[in-house]
């Protein structure tokens, strides 16, 4: 019997050191060395020229205060791209409110005071 004490007590202190490393978790050396980057922050697209859209005969049939709602690019210098009708009132609406949103210029996305092209959602309201 005194052989199994003096045995428990003589492995429980190495039970303890594989505990302790089975329980700290991996470190990556990579990790380590890598400096952490602090994000400025990201500030959106917004427009800072616009157009105007000239309606033909059938804005009699649109109804008063409509919107066409936009899926489309911009990219770093301010320009839209890939622009796509999502929704709209009057399929010539929105193909009179794409082809003038073409010509809309926007501050680019930035992300970190850098530049960066985003896609974004843009809800244009038609008053006649």
């Amino acid at each position: 019997m005194r052989h199994v004490i003096a045995a428990s007590l003589l492995l429980s202190p190495m039970l303890c050191t594989a505990a302790a490393i089975a329980s700290t978790p991996p470190t990556d050396a990579s990790a380590s060395t890598q400096a952490l980057r602090v994000s400025t922050g990201v500030i959106p697209a917004h427009v800072i020229h616009s157009t105007s859209v000239t309606l033909p005969k059938f804005a009699e049939a649109i109804p008063p205060d409509s919107t066409v709602v936009l899926q489309l690019n911009v990219d770093s210098q301010g320009i839209p791209k890939d622009i796509h009708v999502v929704e709209t009132v009057n399929t010539e609406l929105g193909a009179k409110v794409a082809e003038a949103v073409h010509k809309f210029r926007f501050s680019p996305a930035t992300l970190d005071h850098q530049p960066v092209p985003v896609d974004m959602r843009l809800t244009v309201l038609v008053q006649r």
